[in-house]
């Protein structure tokens, strides 16, 4: 293969700008229906090389779709997070009980940011006025369709203390005030292990000195 066919391909692979319309929804069974649900798709997509796939089943958790806040106390440099348990983390070495962002389910016809602002102040006791929107990303999208919108805000972490959350949706949460930079060495250690949290302080520590709009 010379030169010229290689990037011949290149050209041609990024050419090709595939979406959903290039997806054939054959059909769909649920599986489950609770608070959560599961869905099984049969379903067809088009090949790099042209054509279509064969016939692909997929079950697929919808959990819906999810606002995560970090609190951020410009003035002194530090972060708010939050501290609750977490079933999901009892397969690792590491406690279940997690350092995470103030988080929460977005109900249909509900915008992003105030759910975050909402969220807030059940989580943290947090008067949310204004926040910056950091990034949209999908949580595994091979085995799930759910979506995060990611935010900052300016905060008075003076304000962040004591236990929260609401008992009927069994949530026990208490809130940690601490120095960005103690948050962030938490990411390289491994400490802080879930996804939102991570993308967040990362965001910060790349973007802190470029002037938040916050």
């Amino acid at each position: 293969m010379n030169e010229h066919s290689v990037l011949s391909e290149s050209s041609e692979i990024v050419a090709r700008n595939y979406t959903q319309n290039d997806v054939r929804i054959l059909k769909e069974e649920p599986l489950y229906k609770g608070f959560f649900k599961c869905t099984k798709y049969t379903l067809q997509h088009k090949l790099f090389a042209g054509g279509w796939s064969e016939e692909l089943q997929r079950e697929f958790f919808e959990r819906g779709h999810a606002a995560a806040l970090l609190p951020y106390d410009v003035k002194n440099d530090r972060v708010v997070l939050l501290e609750q348990f977490r079933f999901g983390a009892m397969g690792t070495k590491q406690s279940p009980w997690l350092f995470e962002l103030v988080a929460g389910m977005i109900e249909e016809g509900e915008i992003a940011a105030e759910v975050a602002k909402r969220e807030a102040l059940e989580e943290a006791g947090l008067i949310i006025k204004s926040c910056q929107f950091i990034c949209n990303y999908l949580v595994s999208p091979g085995g799930t369709t759910e979506q995060i919108d990611l935010f900052i805000a300016n905060i008075d972490s003076s304000l962040a203390t004591g236990l929260h959350g609401l008992a009927d949706e069994g949530e026990d949460i208490r809130v940690h005030v601490i120095p960005r930079e103690t948050a962030y060495q938490w990411v390289v250690e491994g400490k802080i292990n879930n996804a939102a949290t991570i993308i967040a302080l990362q965001w910060l520590e790349l973007n802190k000195e470029k002037g938040l709009q916050l």
